[in-house]
């Protein structure tokens, strides 16, 4: 296991930022860069359960371990969801449950540095190198509008 840290300068506010990472719609938008049509389920409390789905019903789920709002989220990835059912750990799931994956807001200046740091196997660690920046600079694209 390895971690992956991007950092990204936004110029919006960290509130911004942060709505346009979480608020569904936006949500949507960009994560489409890891699979089209994906959302997340969940009541967006700390110590609560998220789901993070296609529209088949597939993904994982994860916890909310902390939430600041407008400053930090961190998920701790649990398992896989199939048919939108989580299923029990099996040996390749084993391999990265419990890994983390961390978002921090910091304003400066009325610019947000968005930094991610996500716990990945080495099998993935290619796909979501190339992937997370994609990503983050669809967030930024938005969030700047």
């Amino acid at each position: 296991m390895q971690t992956l840290h991007f950092e990204k300068e936004i110029n919006a506010s960290k509130e911004k930022v942060w709505h346009t990472l979480w608020d569904d719609k936006t949500y949507r938008e960009w994560t489409r860069v890891f699979s089209e049509g994906s959302y997340a389920v969940s009541d967006w409390k700390q110590g609560s359960k998220i789901h993070f789905l296609s529209p088949k019903g597939e993904g994982m789920y994860s916890v909310i371990e902390k939430l600041d709002e407008n400053k930090f989220m961190s998920f701790r990835h649990i398992g896989v969801l199939k048919e939108g059912k989580e299923q029990p750990l099996d040996e390749d799931t084993k391999q990265w449950s419990g890994s983390k994956e961390n978002y921090t807001l910091k304003e400066n200046n009325g610019k947000t540095i968005l930094i991610v740091e996500l716990d990945i196997v080495d099998s993935f660690a290619d796909y979501f190198s190339k992937a997370f920046p994609n990503a983050i600079q669809k967030v930024k694209e938005i969030a700047e509008k």
